[in-house]
């Protein structure tokens, strides 16, 4: 109780303090916090939270508390200060936007992370993972190889998706090998968001620049050569901290369970299904993931329905996900153990980090230092200064920021802050959803601090990258 009372005492001080009025419409009045103690706690609660969730790798607190708690009471300050005024309504509408924001990402998130469950659970990553070592490939070659497959990938599959993907091939080949993992997973962050930066599929704020029209589907490849050497710059410094040895090879066929390259086909058809439901019937990506994620569930059903008791359909044991002792009967394919495995606290971080930017957002800092910087210092620093900020606080509220704004902009300097904001997150392991997920898949192996140790080289490829599209976009500005 005395606990409770030190707590909730500071905020009702706060709640008691005067808001500046700024405007009235016809909702409603409309406040400016920014310079009140409700901003300035709002800002100050953010920062606790944020400094909790880096310093999991000591406390082993799971970062979504932190920031859910945050999210509570910034929302709650905010909606007694305007209940003073006479409207709650206009905190409730702001809510509720950005409830939306985190339904689309949940839903699209939780259909591609019981799809790759899916296909952990029938041995496919494991699969790949036996037959890269049994080819004889060394720690080097491996961390190179799953670099360029996470680059490649990830504007067809979105980054988040392709590193959940290669970060359970690599968790599946490393093993035992912490610093290996731990590289590696750097190495996937990098690559996905480079990859995602050059297109419209790639990445959520690369998606928010072509919607809003501002630059063509085919004009985002400009961005090929910068996003390359964004992950070549970093790869090559982390390449000579790899060891040179191989992974054991145990010489054992691993099969893959009944299924598996069904549910490979069945994902790749989802994916096709999200890219078509919004380019061609111009729906939420999350719809199509969701539709996709009904595949899964028939075809889980007939595997269900046709399966022969006592059949053995693995003959080998040590899948990263659920596996059966040789010898064994096997299981059956259940859908909804898939959907129970996927990572909540990833989840659950990604509703406070909406909720908690939300409310800075509607608090006006983000216009604020969105205005300041465009007027004050210009459009290209202030688009690098976009990329840096997004390492810290999520891009996709930055990024909306930026297009609220509207900024009377070339194209190069549309394309360079999509470039900026695409792979600036990935100098820290929060800035960027990826990162986020992998600290959640790799727990323990792949940490903020672990991450941390190589932001100086990747804000080394951050610079090159900037400098490349300078270079050799310099007509489009």
């Amino acid at each position: 109780m005395p606990l409770f009372i030190t707590f909730v005492a500071p905020l009702a001080a706060i709640f008691g303090m005067p808001a500046v009025v700024q405007a009235s419409t016809d909702t409603g009045v409309t406040l400016e916090l920014t310079q009140t103690t409700v901003g300035y706690a709002a800002l100050v609660i953010f920062m606790i939270a944020y400094l909790v969730v880096m310093s999991e790798e000591f406390t082993h607190l799971r970062k979504s508390k932190p920031v859910i708690l945050a999210a509570g009471i910034m929302w709650a300050m905010i909606a007694i200060v305007y209940t003073d005024h006479g409207d709650s309504h206009a905190v409730e509408t702001a809510l509720r936007h950005n409830l939306l924001e985190f339904s689309e990402l949940f839903l699209f998130l939780l259909s591609a992370m019981t799809y790759v469950n899916a296909m952990d659970e029938r041995q496919v990553f494991e699969s790949l993972r036996a037959w890269l070592v049994n080819k004889g490939f060394g720690y080097r070659n491996l961390f190179w190889l799953t670099g360029f497959l996470a680059f490649f990938l990830s504007p067809i599959l979105d980054n988040l998706t392709t590193a959940l993907v290669m970060c359970a091939v690599l968790i599946a080949v490393g093993r035992d090998n912490t610093r290996f993992v731990s590289i590696g997973c750097v190495n996937i962050v990098v690559a996905a968001n480079a990859g995602g930066a050059f297109s419209p599929f790639g990445d959520i704020t690369t998606l928010m620049v072509w919607q809003k029209g501002l630059v063509e589907f085919q004009t985002f490849f400009l961005l090929f050569l910068p996003s390359l050497v964004n992950f070549l710059v970093p790869a090559f410094v982390m390449h000579f901290a790899i060891s040179n040895g191989k992974p054991v090879a145990d010489g054992q066929r691993v099969i893959m369970r009944r299924g598996a390259k069904r549910i490979m086909l069945l994902f790749g058809c989802t994916i096709m299904t999200a890219v078509g439901f919004h380019k061609f019937l111009h729906l939420p990506p999350f719809l199509g993931m969701m539709t996709g994620l009904a595949y899964l569930q028939f075809f889980g059903y007939y595997l269900k329905k046709t399966h022969q008791p006592g059949m053995t359909e693995s003959k080998y044991v040590g899948a990263i996900g659920d596996v059966t002792p040789v010898g064994k009967e096997e299981h059956l394919f259940d859908i909804f153990n898939r959907l129970a495995r996927a990572e909540w606290d990833t989840l659950l971080f990604f509703y406070g980090v909406v909720l908690c930017v939300g409310a800075l957002g509607f608090i006006g800092y983000l216009t604020l230092v969105s205005e300041a910087m465009y007027i004050d210092i210009g459009p290209t620093f202030a688009n690098i200064a976009v990329g840096v900020l997004s390492a810290v606080v999520d891009n996709i509220p930055v990024m909306f920021a930026v297009l609220s704004m509207n900024p009377d902009m070339s194209l190069g300097h549309w394309l360079l802050v999509t470039l900026t904001a695409g792979v600036g997150g990935s100098m820290l392991s929060i800035g960027s959803a990826a990162g986020v997920a992998l600290m959640g898949q790799a727990r323990g192996k792949y940490t903020f601090f672990g991450h941390l140790k190589w932001t100086p080289v990747i804000l080394l490829g951050y610079a090159a990258s900037i400098m490349t599209h300078m270079w050799i976009n310099a007509g489009t500005f």
